[in-house]
């Protein structure tokens, strides 16, 4: 088992590579120019990576509507964003200095901040805590019926399985067969899209995959949800990662954007606004209709199939469990040998700016949860 996750990890670090558009043989001292991002209280550009097809993450998508940066930010500052399909697309982007801020899974997340050869990014928020926002296993519509999430498992021994490698989800897939012992016959790198492609043509046994995705899948009877975190003690998380050089450079700038950002975790936390985030993430995705992307926030499933009560903590700060997810993700990565440390540098997490602010504020991390709700609450 241990020589096929060995495989398994070289094609994860393969992607990873590829995903973050890294060139082979940077040597020690090759960095990437920093970015002058002016001085402390003038207009700034930023460009944002966000991912409004992934469900933890949504506090971008609600940032990108409501635009609460616009009360924070030196006036006459514009705000770009864009959209990575998946996590890598966004670490390739800020590691060639195209993007300055990202929201992104827990592997991508880390992995981009022991990039420090080719640019500083490090990790300054916590999007999102949960078991089954990214981590959820999905088999064909046609696969047996199963006693249990763990027979799931085991049925994909020798299967061909998809995830989105360099993704949140390859990292919980690859933890999932370490653990439990599984082999699949293969162990393909697709994308979102490929993945619904792949179960609608009969092509896939399993896949790994985020939300809206897996509801979306669920919803069209492409695919059954037969597992999640919850079902293997696999946690997962979204993270907001930032450029070093605009934290170094603009500290005005990442506590305005961290201010909003608390404002927009705010507005999620409010059951009052489900739909309105709803609506918004209708506006930003193809192909997604609302009660699908209220099912991925909000919607129950079987505690049998990975369901948890608690579909999103809108934790904010690194608290306590953010910071064990790191550190456990950054262990497990680098025993796999997708990242060459086992504990990140020192600087690769910037905790200050959200204590500073939640102490501003008179509030404490988690600031809410986002609950789940059966299909019965879904507003017709």
């Amino acid at each position: 088992m241990l020589g096929k996750i060995k495989n398994l990890k070289k094609q994860t670090l393969l992607a990873m590579v590829a995903a973050a558009g890294l060139a082979v043989g940077y040597s020690s001292s090759s960095t990437a120019a920093e970015i002058d991002f002016g001085e402390i209280g003038e207009p700034i550009d930023l460009v944002v990576g966000y991912q409004p097809y992934y469900t933890e993450a949504w506090s971008g998508v609600v940032m990108k509507s409501e635009k609460f940066y616009e009360k924070y930010l030196p006036e006459g500052s514009t705000v770009t964003f864009e959209i990575g399909l998946q996590g890598g697309i966004i670490v390739n982007a800020m590691l060639a200095g195209k993007q300055h801020i990202g929201y992104m899974g827990d592997m991508p997340a880390i992995v981009a901040t022991t990039k420090e050869k080719v640019a500083d990014v490090r990790i300054v928020a916590t999007a999102g805590l949960g078991f089954d926002q990214c981590n959820n296993m999905l088999v064909r519509n046609d696969a047996p019926e199963f006693g249990s999430a763990d027979e799931a498992i085991q049925w994909m021994n020798g299967k061909i399985v998809a995830v989105p490698k360099g993704a949140c989800t390859d990292r919980f897939a690859l933890a999932v067969f370490e653990k439990k012992g599984i082999e699949p016959a293969q162990y393909l790198n697709q994308n979102i899209e490929v993945i619904t492609s792949g179960f609608r043509a009969g092509k896939l046994d399993a896949a790994a995959i985020w939300e809206p995705t897996a509801s979306r899948l669920v919803e069209e009877g492409l695919a059954r949800k037969v597992a999640s975190g919850a079902s293997v003690d696999e946690n997962d998380g979204g993270f907001i990662d930032m450029r070093g050089d605009l934290i170094d450079q603009r500290p005005d700038v990442v506590k305005a954007w961290l201010n909003a950002e608390l404002d927009a975790q705010l507005f999620m936390a409010d059951p009052a606004n489900t739909m309105a985030v709803v609506a918004m993430a209708e506006e930003q995705t193809t192909g997604f209709e609302p009660k699908v992307l209220w099912k991925a926030m909000v919607g129950s499933t079987p505690e049998a199939q990975g369901g948890t009560p608690v579909r999103n903590e809108l934790a904010y700060a690194i608290t306590p469990k953010a910071q064990a997810l790191i550190d456990k993700a950054t262990v497990f990565l680098h025993s796999i040998k997708t990242i060459r440390v086992d504990k990140l540098r020192d600087n690769a997490i910037e905790t200050s700016f959200t204590e500073e602010i939640l102490k501003e504020r008179g509030l404490t991390a988690p600031i809410g949860k986002m609950m789940a709700q059966p299909d019965s609450a879904f507003p017709e």
